[in-house]
C-alpha cells in the first residue's frame, strides 16, 4: 500500500501550516499564557472558514467531503503550531452540532467512563458518578458533549458547577474542575456514538502528537546547528546526533502508523480500525512525550527554563496523553487482535 501523501492531501497541509503560521504564532500564543481564555472567538471562526472541523462533513452540508486520511494531515498541522482549544471535540461534534463545523461554536467534551470494573453508580441527573471531572476551556465552550457507557449528552455548559484550577499543566490549556454531578443534558446517541467519539478522539489527538513530536524535532536541530560549544555547534557532538536520530525514528514510525490508521479508518476492510487506531496512538504519544523531553535536554540548562518554549511541547503532550485515555487500554486493544 502507497502511503505517500498525494498532492491535493499536501496542499490541504500546506495551507493549514500556512493558516496557523500567520494566526498563532509562538510569540502570540505565549502572550495568552497568563489570561484565563485562550480560545480567540476571531480565530476559531477563522479555522472553520479554513474547514478545520469540517473536513470529513459531506459537500452537500458545506464540508470538505473528504476522509480521515485527509483530517489526520490537517491536525499534525495544528499540533505543529501548539493551536490551542478543544479542536478535536469541534471537529468530531460537526455533524452533532449547529454550527460547530464552521467555527461558530466551540465545542468540548468531558468522559464519564466508568471504571475499569465496568460498574457505575447512577446519579440522580441520569449521569455516573466518579471523581472530578477536568473539563479545558470551559469559559470558552458553547455546548459541552458529556460521553459516558450510555453514549452522547450535550449539556450546556453555564449549567456546569466547576472551578478553575489554580493553574493547569499546559498554561495554554485553562482547566476547570467539576466535582459534583454533571447536568443530565440532551441526549444525542448511544453506546456506539460513545465508541465512534472516543475512537475518533483519539485518533485525532494522535495526529496532534504526531505534529507536536515534529516540532520538538526541528527544534531541536535548529538549536544543535545554531548553539555551540568548544568552539563547534553541539551537532557535531555523538550524543546529541544521536538524540536526535532517535527524535527522526521515533516520529517517522509514529507518523506512517497514524496515516496507516486513518486509511484503515476510511477502508476498514484493509485491515482492524481499532487495532491500528491503538497502535498508532500509542505511538504517537510516545514519539511527542519522548521528543518533547529530548527538545529540552538538546537545549541543556535552557531548556528546563520558563523562558525556552520547548516545555510548551511537552506539556501539551500530557495534555493529550489524558485526552486519548489509559495506555493499558489501549495496548489491551492490540493484544487481543493480535
Amino acid at each position: 500500500m502507497n502511503f505517500t501523501l498525494s498532492d491535493d492531501q499536501l496542499a490541504l497541509a500546506g495551507a493549514m501550516r500556512a493558516l496557523c503560521v500567520g494566526h498563532f504564532p509562538l510569540e502570540r500564543l505565549r502572550a495568552s499564557e497568563s489570561k484565563a481564555r485562550v480560545v480567540d472567538a476571531a480565530d476559531w471562526e477563522e479555522l472553520g472558514r479554513a474547514g478545520a472541523f469540517s473536513i470529513r462533513t459531506p459537500e452537500a452540508h458545506g464540508g470538505l467531503g473528504l476522509g480521515m486520511a485527509e483530517s489526520v494531515v490537517v491536525f499534525e498541522e495544528l499540533g505543529r503550531a501548539l493551536v490551542p482549544g478543544p479542536l478535536a471535540d469541534s471537529a468530531l461534534a460537526a455533524g452533532l452540532v449547529d454550527g460547530a463545523s464552521r467555527g461558530e461554536v466551540v465545542v468540548g467534551s468531558v468522559d464519564r467512563r466508568s471504571g475499569a470494573s465496568g460498574a457505575s453508580v447512577p446519579s440522580p441527573s441520569g449521569l455516573p458518578a466518579g471523581p472530578p471531572a477536568l473539563i479545558p476551556h470551559l469559559d470558552a465552550l458553547g455546548t459541552l458533549v458529556v460521553v459516558d457507557d450510555d453514549g452522547l449528552a450535550l449539556v450546556d455548559p453555564a449549567s456546569v458547577d466547576a472551578r478553575p484550577a489554580d493553574r493547569s499543566l499546559d498554561p495554554l490549556t485553562p482547566m476547570w474542575i467539576a466535582e459534583g454531578e454533571l447536568p443530565r443534558g440532551e441526549r444525542i446517541g448511544g453506546p456506539e456514538g460513545a465508541v465512534g467519539w472516543r475512537y475518533g478522539l483519539r485518533l485525532l489527538s494522535a495526529a496532534m502528537c504526531v505534529g507536536l513530536a515534529a516540532a520538538t524535532l526541528e527544534m531541536a536541530v535548529e538549536h544543535a546547528r545554531s548553539r555551540e560549544q568548544f568552539g563547534r555547534p553541539i551537532g557535531s557532538f555523538q550524543a546529541v546526533k544521536h538524540i536526535c536520530a532517535d527524535m527522526l525514528v521515533r516520529l517517522e514510525l509514529a507518523r506512517v502508523a497514524l496515516h496507516a490508521a486513518a486509511v484503515t479508518a476510511d477502508t476498514p476492510e484493509v485491515g482492524d480500525p481499532m487495532r491500528s487506531m491503538a497502535g498508532a496512538t500509542l505511538l504517537a504519544l510516545e514519539a511527542a512525550l519522548q521528543n518533547g523531553r529530548q527538545c529540552i535536554q538538546v537545549h541543556g540548562g535552557m531548556g528546563f527554563t520558563w523562558e525556552v518554549p520547548a516545555h510548551l511541547y511537552l506539556m501539551r503532550a500530557r495534555v493529550l496523553q489524558g485526552a486519548c485515555g489509559a495506555a493499558c487500554e489501549l495496548e489491551e486493544t492490540v493484544a487481543q487482535s493480535l
